[in-house]
This record gives C-alpha cells, sequence and structure tokens, in this order.
C-alpha cells in the first residue's frame, strides 16, 4: 500500500488512464479513444504554453536534439504519417510538415539533425497544422472500422500508438523545456513543481529475498504496449540488497565533494570519455551559486531541495555505484531490470487500476520531484515515480518480439548495447509510460527525469548485446547484398550500380540517390563514382545495418539452413571496398513518396526494386523529376511483383487490363514519366537470387529502365 501524500498540493488534472483494448462495446470504446486522443493533445499544447515567446522554440535545448519546434509538430505528424503507411487514409494535411518532422528525434546516424537543412515553420502555421490534424484524426476515429478487443492490427491499435507517443513525447520535452535558459520559459500554473523540502533521510540497504521473475507480455494483454515489451524472459534471482531510498540530492552531494567526478577509477571507459568531453563537475540540473548549488526544475530555480532525488544519466549513476563500492567495501551497482520487478511486487496495481497513484507518477501530484521518503510500498520507498530509475540492462528483445509493421524503428535501432533500461517512470509519466510492463531505454550519456537507488547484488551482466544480428529479413538482405554468389548468379547490387555506371559518361558524377537502399551495397557501390551519395530507406533496421558496416566495417548476421539451424556470417567494407570512400554515403530513414525538400539537384537517382512497394508510385514517379538535375539520369528496376499488400490495386502503374486490354508496368512507366524524361536505352534484365535457407531461394528477374530527364 502507498503512504498517503501529506504535503500541500492539488493534482495537476483529472488523472488520466490508457486505455484497456478489451473491455466495452465498439461505440464506448470510440467515444473513449476520442476523448483520450483529445487530453492528450490539449496537455500537450499546455506544455509548449510554457514557452515564453516564439523564440523559445527555435532555441536548441542541447546541440543532440532540434528545437522544441520539430517535436511540437512531430507528434502530430506522426499520426499523419502512420495512418498513411498503413492505407488508412489517403490525402495528407501538409505534406512539407509530415517530411520535415518525420525523424530526428535521436542521435541515430541516420538522423538529420543539421539545422541548416530545415526552414521551420512558423509556431501560428505549427498551431494551425495541430489543428487540422485533430479534426482529421477525431473524424478518422469516428469513422473507423471499430471491434473489440483491439488488437495488434485493428487501426485503433494505430490511433493508440499515436495517442501513447505523443505522451512519450509530453515527457522529452518537458526535459528539453527544463534544459533551455530561464529566459525563454515561464511558470505555468498547471506545471507547478513541489514546495516541500527537507533534510534527507538516511539511506540504508535492505534486504531483499530475489525470486524467480517471468517477464514480458502476451500479445492478448489488455493493456497496449510497444514492440519489446513482448515475449518472454525468465531469470532467477539470488537475494539482494536495494536501497531503501532512491539516491537523493544530499547523498549524491558526498560523491560530488568527494572528487567523483575527476576521478576516472569510478567511471566506465565509455563514461570517462563523457564526463571529461562534457566537463562534468555536477548533476546537470545543479546550478552552482557560490559554493552552494540551486537546483533547476522545468521552469523555475529553486533552493537546493536535499532530500529530492538526484537528476543524473547512467554514466553518472554507475560512477557513483562504483565510489560507493570503493568506500563501503561492499558490491555496490545498479539493480538489473528483473531486480527492479522483484520490488516492483510490492505493488499490487497498476496503471490504470488504481485509484491514486501510489508514487508521483502519471502527473497526479507534482510538476517536479519530491521528497525520497514520500511514496513508500512495503520496505522500499519510490518503486515507481518520482523519478525514472536507471537500471544495469542495455535494452534487448525478449523471446518472442516481433516489430509491428507501422514501427520498425521504435525499438530495434536500440538494441545496440549502447541504451540502458530505465523503470518505473517519474512524476511526468503518463499512459504507457506509467504501466508496469513499459520498457524505455536511452543512451546512457542522455539526461531523463531520471535517478537512481543501488543494489548490493552478485548479478553479472553482458554487456555486449546482439553481436550477430539476428532480424531474419535484415540478416536476408545482408546476405543478399554482401554474401554468397549463388547459382552463377551476379550480386545484384553491384550488377545494378555497374549499370548504372555504364550510362554515366556523359552524365556528371557529383551527387547519387539511392532510393530503396535496403542494408547499403548499391549505395557503397556509387560511391566508386560518386562524390555524395544519399541512400534512404523507409526501414530503420535496414538503415542501422547499413550504417553499422559503414562506421564499423564490418557487420555480423544469423543466416538459417534449417529450422533452428544455422550459420554465422560476416560482412566486411575491406572484402569489396578498399577502393571506395565510404564516407561519401550519408545514409537517412526516409520516405520515398514524402521525401524532405533537401534531396535534390542529383545527377543520378537509382530506385532499385522500389516502386512495386509503394503505396502511390504514379505520385513517386510524377514529381522525381524535380530532384534531377537536367539531363540526370534515373534508373528503375522492378520485378513488377504488384501486391495489394503494399499498393492498391487502383494504382498499379501495370500488370492489368485496361478497357479489356493488356497493361504491362512497362508502358505504364512510359505514360508517367514520358513527359519529363527520355528513355535511353532498351530495358534490361538483372536476375537476382535471394537465400532464405540452405535449400530455398527465390530466384527473380528485375527489368531496368533508363530514363534521362529532359532539357526545357
Amino acid at each position: 500500500m502507498s503512504k498517503t501524500p501529506t504535503l500541500t498540493t492539488s493534482s495537476l488534472q483529472t488523472p488520466t488512464r490508457t486505455i484497456i483494448l478489451s473491455s466495452g462495446a465498439p461505440e464506448e470504446k470510440r467515444l473513449e479513444l476520442i476523448q483520450y486522443f483529445c487530453e492528450t493533445f490539449d496537455i500537450y499544447d499546455r506544455l509548449f504554453e510554457t514557452l515564453a515567446s516564439d523564440q523559445a522554440y527555435y532555441r536548441k535545448a542541447i546541440s543532440l536534439r532540434h528545437p522544441l519546434i520539430f517535436y511540437y509538430g512531430h507528434t502530430a505528424s506522426f499520426f499523419i504519417n502512420k495512418l498513411i503507411a498503413a492505407r488508412l487514409i489517403k490525402d495528407r494535411v501538409d505534406a512539407n510538415i509530415e517530411a520535415m518532422m518525420a525523424i530526428g528525434v535521436d542521435e541515430m546516424s541516420w538522423d538529420d539533425l543539421d539545422e541548416k537543412n530545415y526552414d521551420w515553420p512558423t509556431v501560428a502555421a505549427m498551431k494551425e497544422y495541430r489543428q487540422k490534424v485533430r479534426t482529421k484524426v477525431i473524424n478518422f476515429i469516428t469513422t473507423m472500422p471499430l471491434e473489440m478487443p483491439i488488437t495488434w492490427n485493428s487501426p485503433a491499435w494505430l490511433i493508440i500508438m499515436g495517442i501513447e507517443h505523443e505522451r512519450i513525447h509530453l515527457e522529452t520535452s518537458s526535459v528539453l523545456i527544463r534544459q533551455l535558459p530561464l529566459a525563454y520559459v515561464n511558470p505555468h500554473p498547471y506545471w507547478q513543481p513541489c514546495r516541500s523540502t527537507a533534510a534527507a533521510p538516511e539511506n540504508q540497504l535492505i534486504e531483499h529475498p530475489g525470486g524467480h521473475q517471468v517477464l514480458g507480455k502476451s500479445f492478448d494483454n489488455e493493456l497496449y504496449g510497444w514492440d519489446n515489451e513482448y515475449g518472454q524472459y525468465e531469470e532467477s534471482i539470488p537475494p539482494f540488497k536495494a536501497s531503501q531510498f532512491l539516491v537523493s540530492n544530499q547523498e549524491f552531494l558526498e560523491f560530488v565533494q568527494d572528487g567523483g567526478y575527476s576521478t576516472e577509477k569510478y567511471w566506465t571507459d565509455e563514461g570517462w570519455a563523457w564526463a571529461t568531453f562534457a566537463r562534468a563537475m555536477h548533476p546537470e540540473f545543479w546550478v552552482p551559486s557560490g559554493e552552494h548549488y540551486r537546483y533547476r526544475t522545468m521552469l523555475e530555480e529553486i533552493d537546493m531541495p536535499w532530500d529530492w532525488p538526484v537528476d543524473v544519466n547512467c554514466h553518472e549513476s554507475q560512477a557513483f555505484c562504483r565510489w560507493k563500492s570503493d568506500i563501503t567495501g561492499l558490491q555496490i551497482q545498479l539493480p538489473s531490470e528483473a531486480e527492479w520487478y522483484c520490488l516492483r511486487e510490492t505493488i499490487d496495481t497498476d496503471q490504470p487500476y488504481w485509484e491514486q497513484a501510489p508514487g508521483n507518477i502519471n502527473l497526479e501530484y507534482w510538476a517536479s520531484s519530491c521528497p525520497v521518503n514520500q511514496f513508500k510500498t512495503g520496505d522500499f520507498y519510490d518503486v515507481i515515480g518520482n523519478v525514472w530509475q536507471w537500471t544495469s540492462t542495455p535494452i534487448d528483445a525478449f523471446e518472442g518480439f516481433k516489430v509491428h509493421p507501422y514501427y520498425d524503428d521504435f525499438s530495434t535501432p536500440t538494441f545496440d548495447g549502447k541504451h540502458n533500461l530505465i523503470k518505473g517512470g517519474c512524476w511526468a509519466s503518463t499512459g504507457n509510460y506509467a504501466i508496469r510492463d513499459s520498457r524505455y531505454a536511452f543512451r546512457r550519456h542522455f539526461f531523463q527525469h531520471a535517478g537512481f537507488r543501488y543494489v548490493e547484488s552478485t548479478v553479472k551482466h553482458d554487456d555486449c548485446l546482439n553481436p550477430y544480428e539476428t532480424d531474419a529479413l535484415v540478416a536476408q538482405y545482408l546476405e543478399f547484398h554482401y554474401g554468397e554468389r549463388y547459382f552463377g548468379v551476379d550480386n545484384f547490387p553491384v550488377a545494378c550500380a555497374q549499370a548504372c555506371h555504364e550510362l554515366l559518361k556523359e552524365t556528371a558524377c557529383t551527387r547519387a540517390l539511392d532510393l530503396g537502399c535496403s542494408v547499403g551495397r548499391s549505395s557503397f557501390e556509387l560511391a566508386r563514382w560518386f562524390s555524395h551519395v544519399d541512400g534512404i530507406d523507409f526501414s530503420a533496421r535496414f538503415i542501422s545495418a547499413a550504417s553499422e558496416l559503414q562506421q564499423n566495417g564490418k557487420i555480423r548476421y544469423f543466416v538459417p539452413s534449417e529450422g533452428e539451424l544455422g550459420d554465422y556470417r560476416e560482412a566486411r567494407l575491406s572484402e569489396f571496398a578498399e577502393d571506395i570512400d565510404v564516407s561519401r554515403v550519408l545514409f537517412t530513414q526516409g520516405d520515398a513518396c514524402n521525401l524532405k525538400s533537401k534531396y535534390n539537384n542529383y545527377d543520378l537517382i537509382f530506385a532499385g526494386n522500389l516502386i512495386d512497394r509503394l503505396n502511390d508510385p504514379h505520385s513517386f514517379l510524377s514529381t522525381i523529376h524535380e530532384r534531377i538535375r537536367p539531363d540526370g539520369l534515373l534508373v528503375l528496376t522492378s520485378p513488377y511483383t504488384w501486391l495489394e499488400d503494399y499498393t492498391s490495386k487502383d494504382k498499379w502503374l501495370g500488370g492489368i487490363r485496361e478497357n479489356g486490354e493488356a497493361l504491362t508496368t512497362y508502358d505504364g512507366l512510359h505514360r508517367v514519366l514520358n513527359q519529363h524524361f527520355t528513355e535511353v536505352q532498351p530495358p534490361r534484365d538483372i536476375p537476382f537470387v535471394i537465400r532464405e535457407t540452405a535449400r530455398k531461394h527465390q530466384h527473380t528477374v528485375a527489368q531496368a529502365t533508363f530514363w534521362r530527364k529532359k532539357t526545357l
């Protein structure tokens, strides 16, 4: 049970509850969805009311993130981009905004955080855009087919995905606002911090018996989840001791005063590199004031609340634990994910079922942390809420993991050993963020409303996760691009690049665009001749693999032979790219049908096996000339395997009968392209083989067509 708060407070809002997927009649659930959507949209707008001026929208809080104008538009454009991708709506609200705001929320290698590439909309235009999206989404919810329960494949699932995505950014945007200079923010009646503080309680280690933990949830769970929450993982946890309280500002001060930030032995190699680069000497939200410190809340600077939890990144929390081990002689470390779940068993309820939150969470109390001895469950305080709790566990998938087809880059980019899990939520955590099974991870040098508790534990962790790429489709395409030659058929990306090169004698070789680049081989090959190559693919999983190979020079992957058996293989740049300057290639995630405006002025655009996988190939081809220089080349390959899974039949370019007559895709290409292009040579067949298993291969023949942009 939770200790009842005694501090003077009033709830920030009528607490919202995440949707229960299995309860109620369809029309009741429809109204509930509209209400949840509107509540989420309203509170997100209310967060941005804290900005003191329009200039605050365009001031970067930190160099590794976009300015807040991006995040203000990103959550709204997410709804449209996902509904378009799912072919649930046909029309965009603003194609330019939806391209500009699609990606760029983290420092992944394919994110574009270069501000020179952005002509941000005005704040007024963005507010107008959000209102248009609001109307469109409400209309969609009102008319969409809805059956109960809501499942992974339901249109309502995408709506909840958009809502929960905005609630994620409600919190992450509040962190960026907290990192802005005070001159850019104003106090706000809705976002009031806790006003109570006192001396910090003395922390102590409390024994816990451990136990057997079964993590992960089934796909019929009645609460919405992100892909990494599903599946199963089991671990038996031996007895351990955990700190009774989260580490307070007062307790962390001992580490600071003992020279913790300047003592290398307390830090991991990665952590020390960050600490020295950042010149860190104290926590991010401590503000030096003479010989003392003040404290930055989201919107104010206040006297240091020594009994509140310290806000630190993972490196700082790990360094504290090493320091604590050094001075106590105990094996002190961050808890593992499974150890945190052992503590979580002291709470027998979950959001959305509780009447009142058993911790400073779900925006039910304050817009800040509060004293660490305020919410007790069992022997421990702040098992959930107040601040997120860093764990020692790098995030990885559970057994049975699969990505959602319309958000393949939510979790998989973080399965790199560089993102540690945070558990328990914080004061700003709502929706899925506040449920027991939520699994979120951040790079270890990032700041969130996050702190930690420590454990005395013997649990050891392998920090080297996913040494081999085991995503079946990604591994299959790595083998296709970089693996063996099967049945005497040449490597397809290499053959395509060579076919492009043959036409380049009369063409400049400055800029090339490889659309649908998959895991990158054709992009690398084009870099033999071009000064710059943009490799773009819709799939973050493919782009991640290409980028890893580019950065590390190698990537390992698993190819199945039969059943569970298979072989581990490795692709190396040195095996094919010794004479290629791979730095000429820039891999970026993007939508070929809605590219950012910066992708233009190319000498060559190559679209390999792309057009029959687009939801609107006619629109793509009718505008692609705008991105090519006069006399520039467009090279297309495709086996013309039209499927309604990707392209509705009314948008097929060919493979149909029109007025009783056969219309081939080649004829359809001429219809679309003849206005702006001239075909420069007859089509060419280029075969390829994709290995599925040792005894099963796909043998396909793509047709390559070659077009030169007309000069007017």
